[in-house]
């Protein structure tokens, strides 16, 4: 089985990688920029990527 080496970003509480299967929402910000939250497979949080 390949690799996922697709990443969506890094989790701002503990630093993991959370690649693209544990997104939640994606969405518009006020600034007009696309937000998403996901869950952090490593602390199970919900974060806001930038």
């Amino acid at each position: 089985m390949p690799e996922d080496t697709e990443r969506l970003g890094h989790c701002p509480d503990c630093g993991d990688s959370i690649s693209p299967a544990w997104a939640l929402v994606e969405y518009e910000r006020n600034d007009g920029l696309e937000g998403i939250s996901a869950e952090c497979p490593a602390c199970e949080d919900v974060v806001a990527l930038e």
